[in-house]
């Protein structure tokens, strides 16, 4: 018997780069986004207008397409006016006359949510001045942050960030688990003009978040129960998804050098279960 014939076969096997057997997940929604158009309206539905953490861009559909595969996400400048602007109100969405930029935000709220199991984005972000993409989840029951947020991907000012946020005995202060990666640590100069996968790994006890399978985040779920008093964990309930382009605001910098559009591409979206 040729020995190397019987080797070779187990040698393959222990250097494979591959991940687990595909037995150990069960593929139960994704969106490869192949039909060229409008994102699926069985699968995403749309934010609109002014939407949070006092950022430039007014969410609408317009902004998004399948198209070559990919959807696109793309931010614009472009001026109108708001149409919830109210004289003298102090309210940051309704105190703005005038639109300055516009993007999307697309969500699976009402549609599809899951608890526990592997969720994958494989996409390419705009890394320039302003940007604020992300690839998230929200909890279905409850208030902001006792709902319990994931950001499996979220990026601005020069770090790419994987957080996971829950209740505190404050109304909407959240405790975070959170951590900020700077680009150059990659050492890539060319990072952000590849396509990357961002993946999470929830179960009963821990969330893992990865870029590129390098663990950035391990989130202990023992930890996570909201401090209000109600004892509930919210990553013991479903979540649905969200992939967004927000610009400026809070922590996306300023954007007013850059130029536009700016594009959030995305190959996929895949949700696994173990069977």
């Amino acid at each position: 018997m040729n020995l190397s014939l019987f080797l070779l076969p187990c040698l393959w096997f222990l250097i494979s780069p591959f991940s687990p057997p595909a037995a150990e997940w069960q593929l139960v929604w994704a969106d490869e986004f192949n039909t060229p158009g409008p994102p699926d309206p069985r699968k995403w539905v749309f934010e609109t207008g002014f939407v949070r953490n006092n950022e430039h861009q007014w969410y609408q559909p317009d902004n998004a397409r399948c198209e070559n595969g990919f959807l696109v996400i793309e931010a614009r400048r472009e001026s109108r006016p708001n149409p919830a602007y109210q004289p003298g109100s102090t309210n940051w969405k309704t105190s703005r006359d005038s639109i300055h930029y516009t993007s999307a935000s697309l969500m699976t709220k009402g549609l599809h949510q899951w608890q526990y199991g592997r969720f994958e984005m494989r996409g390419r972000i705009d890394t320039r001045p302003g940007m604020w993409p992300a690839f998230w989840t929200l909890g279905v029951s409850g208030e902001w942050p006792a709902n319990g947020e994931i950001d499996i991907m979220e990026y601005y000012r020069d770090m790419l960030l994987a957080n996971a946020v829950w209740g505190t005995n404050k109304q909407w202060v959240g405790e975070w688990s959170t951590t900020k990666k700077p680009l150059s640590t990659f050492n890539d100069p060319n990072w952000s003009e590849k396509f990357h996968v961002w993946r999470m790994d929830w179960d009963k006890d821990f969330i893992r978040l990865y870029v590129d399978d390098q663990l950035l985040n391990s989130v202990d779920l023992s930890k996570t129960i909201n401090g209000d008093g109600t004892g509930k964990n919210p990553f013991h309930q479903t979540h649905y998804l969200l992939l967004s382009l927000a610009l400026g605001g809070q922590n996306g910098g300023d954007p007013a050098a850059t130029k536009f559009p700016a594009r959030f591409e995305v190959d996929y979206v895949r949700v696994y279960q173990q069977p």
